[in-house]
C-alpha cells in the first residue's frame, strides 16, 4: 500500500466516524418495512368492521356531518375503535422498529442511545406532540375531515426535521408525507388512501430501500 493509499484510507476512516458521531445511522430497514406493514394491517382492520366507510367522499361527508348523515352514536363506536386501532398500531410499530433498530446497532458496535439518538428523538417528537395537540384541537372545534391529512402534514414535518441528525432518506420520506398530507386536504374524501400510501406503502419502500442500500452489506 502506497502512502498516498494509507493517508486516503485515513480519512476515509474519518470521515465514517466523524458520521457516527453526528448522525443516527442505526435505523434498520426492517423497522421500515415493519412499521408500513403494521399501518396497512391497522387500515385494513377499520376497512373490514366499517367498510361503508371508505366509500371515497361517503367517509367524509359521515365524519364531518354527522347530524345529517348518521346517529351519533354509530360515529362514536367508529371514532373509539379507530382510536384504539391506532394505538395497538402505534404499540406494535414502535416495539418492533425499536427491536430492529436495536439488533443493527449491536452489528455496528453502536449504542443504540447515545447523545445523537436523543436529539434525533427530541427533534422527532417536538412535531408530533405540537400537531396531535393541533389535531386534538380541531376536532374539538368539529373539523374532524382535516384531522387525517394532518396527521401525514405533521408527520412529514417531524421525519424532515429529524432528518438532520440522520440519513438522507428520513428527509426524502418526510418531504413525501407531507406531500401527500397536502393532497388528502384537496381530495378530503380519500384520506383513507393516502393513509395507506403514506404510513403503509412509503414506509414498505423504504424500508426495502434502507435493507439494500445500507443493511445487506
Amino acid at each position: 500500500m502506497t502512502k498516498e493509499e494509507n493517508q486516503l484510507e485515513q480519512l476515509t476512516e474519518i470521515r465514517e466516524m466523524m458520521s457516527r458521531s453526528s448522525k443516527f445511522i442505526s435505523l434498520s430497514g426492517f423497522s421500515g418495512i415493519w412499521v408500513g406493514s403494521m399501518a396497512l394491517i391497522g387500515l385494513a382492520a377499520i376497512f373490514y368492521n366499517y367498510p361503508n366507510y371508505f366509500y371515497l367522499r361517503y367517509m367524509y361527508n359521515n365524519i364531518a356531518y354527522p347530524d345529517y348523515m348518521m346517529g351519533g352514536i354509530e360515529l362514536l363506536g367508529f371514532l373509539r375503535f379507530v382510536i384504539i386501532d391506532a394505538a395497538l398500531v402505534l404499540f406494535f410499530a414502535l416495539f418492533g422498529a425499536i427491536a430492529f433498530t436495536n439488533n443493527k446497532s449491536k452489528k455496528q458496535g453502536l449504542s443504540l442511545w447515545n447523545d445523537t439518538a436523543k436529539r434525533f428523538l427530541v427533534s422527532l417528537m417536538v412535531p408530533l406532540i405540537a400537531g396531535g395537540a393541533f389535531i386534538l384541537i380541531s376536532m374539538y372545534h368539529g373539523l374532524f375531515g382535516i384531522a387525517g391529512p394532518l396527521t401525514l402534514i405533521f408527520y412529514g414535518l417531524a421525519l424532515f426535521y429529524a432528518g438532520r441528525y440522520s440519513l438522507i432518506e428520513i428527509r426524502y420520506l418526510g418531504l413525501l408525507e407531507i406531500v401527500l398530507g397536502l393532497l388528502a386536504a384537496i381530495f378530503v374524501g380519500y384520506t383513507a388512501i393516502f393513509w395507506g400510501i403514506g404510513f403503509g406503502l412509503l414506509h414498505i419502500v423504504y424500508g426495502v430501500v434502507m435493507y439494500f442500500k445500507y443493511d445487506r452489506s
